[in-house]
């Protein structure tokens, strides 16, 4: 990333676009064609894809326990779907075309129906060429509301993505060359938060809730002029809050961290030139009502307690630059299989539990995200870990999971490392 860009973007704030909560009306979110100011002002503006005018799209609020009824209509000149990432809906709502759903084609609508179950930080974002529409901006965050909300000032979204992007604004739309889908991904040039909220006072206790957008990027971030406790991962509230270090989002992987505010709050990416300015909060004021305290868990989620796995499944990631030989017809595989294949990667009875060994033998990392559920990362104790909905399993590394398949359907299974899944890491798994 350039030094250039990474000065200017301290200069100036992106804001997400206007919060819609949910009413007995449907939300609507149009999808079509935007100009949008990704650059610091003064730079060219960029030709893009978003919803309701705006990349990334509006922040949608929904209530737990709570029916929703958002209506997409499609402004595009090419067929679209919308998957609300993280929520364990019904099977025909989550939105990936040729296993729930057809393509909304251009100039039609459909409403998407749902209630989700469980508060948090969640996101939306196309689910059709998303290593394209994604990268063009097809994204906004999503956010089941607590029941009881903590006790904190503010609530923050903080949305993080990046781009490949020229001087004058123009993206770079080679989002399928092969030198990136065999590699890390189709990786930006130039990154940035965009912030629900410009300031906060000193003193203040925010709840910053950390979504990274991007398509391929793995975020390593550091939060700078604040102190607190990560409180939730995926959405999942952690059962004891832990201090708040380095924090590394893989795409699509989520944070809520509650923290006080010392001094203006920085947003730093770490790479291995340094640090990279993602976004500020700047400081106005002083509150001087705010007693510290210590910081309490959540709401734990409500879900299924998994007994003793009934299969164990073993899933290897092959293929890639530097990688070996596969049997699939693409440049990844699953299990020697590039793909989605007429027959499931495992079959499951509603309500079993499941072990999965993910096997990276490829030289990058991975973000493999289940549809539809969440599960438990299994920790170096053997024993239950955090509750995720996408876990990253490094290069040449394993991990273990444990899912409770408790909701039918046919669901994807898929690296969310976008350039990978369009290079043939997709598969799917079937409850009866």
């Amino acid at each position: 990333m350039k030094r250039r860009q990474f000065l200017a973007s301290t200069c100036a704030l992106a804001m997400l676009p206007r919060t819609v909560f949910a009413t007995q009306e449907p939300i609507s979110l149009r999808a079509e064609a935007v100009m949008q100011q990704v650059l610091p002002a003064g730079d060219g503006r960029t030709s893009m894809l978003g919803f309701n005018g705006s990349m990334p799209g509006p922040e949608l609020r929904l209530r737990r326990g709570h029916k929703a009824e958002i209506e997409v209509e499609n402004a595009l000149e090419e067929g679209t779907a919308v998957h609300w990432h993280g929520i364990r809906l019904d099977n025909m709502m989550d939105g990936v075309p040729v296993l729930t759903q057809e393509l909304v084609q251009p100039g039609a609508r459909m409403t998407y129906s749902f209630v989700p179950p469980d508060s948090g930080t969640y996101w939306y974002h196309s689910h059709y060429i998303s290593h394209e529409q994604v990268a063009r901006g097809m994204m906004g965050p999503l956010i089941v509301e607590d029941d009881v909300p903590p006790d904190v000032d503010h609530d923050i979204t903080v949305l993080l993505a990046d781009w490949r992007i020229r001087e004058d604004g123009t993206l770079v739309d080679e989002f399928a060359d092969m030198h990136s889908v065999a590699h890390g991904g189709y990786m930006g040039n130039f990154a940035r938060g965009f912030l629900s909220r410009s300031q906060v006072r000193k003193g203040d206790r925010i709840r910053l809730r950390l979504i990274n957008a991007a398509t391929n990027r793995i975020i390593p971030l550091r939060i700078g002029g604040a102190a607190g406790s990560v409180v939730a991962l995926d959405g999942m509230a952690l059962p004891v809050p832990r201090a708040v270090s380095d924090i590394t989002l893989a795409p699509a992987q989520r944070a809520d961290v509650i923290v006080d505010v010392q001094e203006a709050v920085a947003f730093d990416m770490l790479t291995r030139d340094g640090t990279y300015r993602l976004a500020d909060l700047a400081i106005a004021g002083v509150n001087t009502a705010r007693q510290p305290g210590p910081i309490s868990a959540h709401a734990p989620p409500v879900l299924p307690k998994p007994g003793t796995p009934t299969q164990h499944f073993t899933l290897s990631m092959m293929g890639g630059a530097m990688g070996g030989r596969h049997g699939g017809d693409n440049i990844w595989a699953f299990n020697d299989v590039s793909d989605l294949q007429p027959h499931p990667f495992g079959k499951f009875q509603r309500g079993e539990t499941v072990r999965i060994t993910l096997v990276n033998d490829t030289s990058f990392p991975h973000g493999i995200h289940l549809h539809g559920h969440h599960f438990y990362e299994v920790d170096a104790d053997g024993g239950l870990g955090d509750l995720r909905d996408t876990t990253l399993v490094n290069a040449r590394a394993s991990r273990d999971i444990i899912c409770v398949f408790d909701n039918p359907g046919k669901w994807l299974l898929h690296c969310h490392m976008l350039s990978h899944a369009v290079g043939g890491m997709r598969t799917w798994v079937a409850v009866a």
